[in-house]
């Protein structure tokens, strides 16, 4: 009989496997790194979070929680605290370049398209509620990264820049488009760079002009500009344009960028950009992408959320999506037992469907953020009028109740 043997840093591994306990290795501290641990850490997994950033990021742009997004969360237990930071429904006021309102768009088709299982919160909020719950069931060392990894059938070794090597049964990549884990893996081209810009901040005080609660939009020839007014510290303000060279634009900065491709509006917009100025490093800013794999495993490796199928902001669903990732990903893993990549597998099977289908919605949808041209522009704005009519509405709501099941 051949005689395996183990050395001192297996030690702990062995020991929690005679426990029955698994044990997890989960890159990026964001909402489908944190949701991953809280799910596993629920079903016994012994799980470690590394997060490159040195300290928690609580910034960011509202999500939208519904469909399966809602009931991960509602399997989670996030419900009763994210109910409570519920930003709810708001009117939106279509406006001109000067700030002008063309015609508003009532909360009613706000409440058709999302339905009643829904919830609207800040990103940031997802995110501390998700720390706060796993906080004490998981390790999460901040300024850490992965400097390597090797796998055979029974482990992965994982190397990390704090000088530790850890040997578990799973690693998962959720550290966001630009995952180092999905290279060091899977290799480089899985991303689709497109033609677009995002910026979105926070506000510390009530949009000037925006009734509360409501939200100003500018809709024009390769641009939107959004200032939601929901008051004090729940204003925020979000800009996207379409640009040739989405990389110079970064090298720019937001202020320089953001400045000059909104300059000209009048409304909200300038006080907003004022803001910008004098906080830069409160607002996510980057290029749009896409993220289309073959797999989203290999072996004991996977990657999940944006690492994995970044749909964009313009799909709407990227946060619903973290979230019912990593619940599902759980419920494999319990179901499979020790054979994990049997779980991986059928994970991705239940899973991929939706994930194409949000993908391909979110590259249709482009044109309502950045229209092509003046016709585009007016051609959207007679089918926001139109939705408005109480039948068409309904025939809305329908339609978006039957694509959410």
């Amino acid at each position: 009989m051949n005689k395996r043997s183990y050395s001192f840093e297996q030690m702990p591994i062995l020991a929690e496997r005679e426990c029955g306990m698994k044990r997890a290795v989960i890159v990026g501290a964001g909402i489908a790194g944190l949701a991953t641990a809280l799910r596993l850490g629920r079903d016994g997994w012994h799980t470690i979070v590394v997060e490159r950033a040195p300290t928690r990021r609580s910034s960011g742009y509202m999500v939208n929680l519904l469909g399966p997004g809602y009931d991960a969360a509602e399997r989670l237990g996030l419900l009763p605290v994210l109910s409570a930071h519920n930003l709810g429904l708001f009117t939106t006021v279509l406006t001109r370049a000067d700030g002008r309102p063309k015609f508003t768009v009532p909360t009613a088709l706000a409440e058709a398209a999302l339905g009643k299982r829904a919830l609207s919160v800040f990103r940031g909020t997802l995110e501390s509620t998700l720390y706060e719950a796993v906080r004490d069931r998981t390790e999460i060392r901040f300024g850490t990264t992965v400097t390597s990894i090797d796998q055979d059938t029974d482990l992965v070794r994982v190397a990390l820049s704090d000088g530790t090597v850890q040997h578990v049964d799973l690693l998962v990549g959720a550290d966001g488009v630009h995952s180092t884990t999905r290279t060091a893996v899977f290799g480089a081209g899985f991303r689709v760079d497109l033609p677009y810009i995002v910026g979105a901040f926070p506000l510390p005080h009530p949009v000037a002009g925006v009734p509360e609660p409501s939200a100003t939009t500018f809709i024009g020839p390769g641009r939107t500009a959004a200032m939601v007014n929901l008051g004090p510290q729940r204003s925020s303000a979000f800009f996207t344009y379409r640009c040739a060279q989405p990389g110079a634009e970064l090298g720019r900065g937001p202020v320089d960028a953001l400045g000059t491709a909104f300059g000209d509006l009048g409304g909200s917009v300038p006080d907003a950009i004022r803001h910008l100025e004098k906080d830069p490093a409160g607002a996510y800013f980057d290029a749009v992408s896409q993220v289309v794999m073959p797999q989203w495993s290999s072996g004991r490796v996977v990657v999940l959320g944006d690492a994995a199928w970044c749909v964009t902001l313009f799909a709407g669903h990227g946060a619903a999506l973290a979230l019912a990732g990593a619940d599902q990903l759980g419920a494999a893993l319990r179901q499979h037992g020790d054979n994990i990549p049997a779980a991986l597998a059928e994970w991705e099977a239940d899973l991929r469907p939706e994930v194409s289908r949000r993908q391909a919605l979110a590259r249709r949808g482009m044109h309502q953020y950045a229209p092509p041209s003046r016709f585009h522009v007016w051609s959207s704005e007679m089918t926001i009028r139109a939705i408005t009519l109480p039948v068409v509405r309904g025939l809305v709501r329908r339609g978006i109740e039957r694509s959410a099941r």
